[in-house]
């Protein structure tokens, strides 16, 4: 290969290392939590930079595939959840 070309690897690389740490590094507490919404019962996890942000974008996760259309997905999420496990990365 051309130097030229082996300097554009490395930079498109490099960016794309980049990119992928300053993603996962914002992403501090892992939260999985467990709903139940008309008799139908579902787990979700997720991970953000805080416990509550981490526990409500789990809790909207697990909400979808018992849900159907906006109005459920609303009055899902505002339930508390069955369970909500939470750690530090």
């Amino acid at each position: 290969m051309r130097p030229k070309t082996l300097a554009w690897l490395a930079v498109i690389v490099a960016f794309f290392a980049f990119l992928a740490y300053t993603t996962l590094a914002a992403q501090k507490v892992e939260c999985e939590v467990c709903v139940e919404y008309n008799g139908l019962r579902n787990c979700a996890s997720a991970s953000h930079e805080t416990e509550d942000e981490a526990a409500r974008s789990a809790q909207t996760t697990a909400c979808g595939p018992v849900t159907s259309g906006m109005n459920d997905a609303i009055a899902c999420d505002s339930r508390p959840p069955v369970t909500r496990r939470c750690a530090t990365r």
